[in-house]
């Protein structure tokens, strides 16, 4: 059960909170406990979502890749939460294949057909794991790949971005609604 409450608004007032109900909406199906749980915090909530909302959306990273990102940092921190997630919108919001989504959860990196997307989760693992381990040629890889100093700073903030959601969730031990399926296939030893 949550340590905070799952603040369930009869009504969204907020035109900034309505908009990002509308928009997860249409990316998971439904507005997840997440969401209820920032809003303890109502200005901060649209503060960090708008950001989010920047990273994803004014980059240069696809949508897609950026639903990898988020599924492998969250899997490397141990967040089922996250992992589910970012699972739905990629599956759902984005209408990648079950098996492609559940392969990524099963092999990681190397179930990924695109040396762009592995590149991209080469580096964002690492910085994930140890940042100050990152090197001129990790940079260099992203330039290779088609990254400039935009995209670079890009998916440094979104590694960091997907691990605070995953802090969150795992100190207020935010109550589980995503499908069992992709818990289980994230974290077997847990099931």
């Amino acid at each position: 059960m949550a340590r905070v409450k799952i603040a369930k608004p009869e009504t969204v007032t907020d035109p900034a909170v309505a908009g990002i109900f509308e928009w997860v909406t249409q990316m998971e199906g439904t507005v997840p406990n997440h969401f209820y749980v920032e809003l303890n915090f109502p200005a901060f909530f649209t503060a960090k979502l708008g950001a989010t909302k920047v990273l994803w959306e004014e980059g240069e990273l696809s949508m897609e890749e950026i639903q990898h990102i988020g599924i492998l940092v969250s899997q490397a921190n141990g967040c089922s939460y996250c992992t589910a997630a970012f699972c739905t919108i990629l599956n759902h919001g984005l209408s990648k294949p079950e098996g492609q989504v559940g392969a990524l959860l099963t092999e990681g990196a190397s179930s990924v057909t695109e040396p762009r997307i592995k590149v991209l989760l080469d580096y964002a693992l690492k910085v994930n794991a140890d940042a100050k381990t990152v090197s001129d040629a990790d940079v260099q890889s992203l330039r290779d790949v088609g990254l400039t100093d935009l995209g670079i700073v890009q998916i440094t903030h979104l590694v960091s971005d997907f691990a605070s959601y995953n802090r969150l969730n795992l100190a207020l031990d935010t109550d589980y609604d995503y499908r069992s399926f992709w818990q289980q296939l994230a974290f077997p030893a847990s099931g």
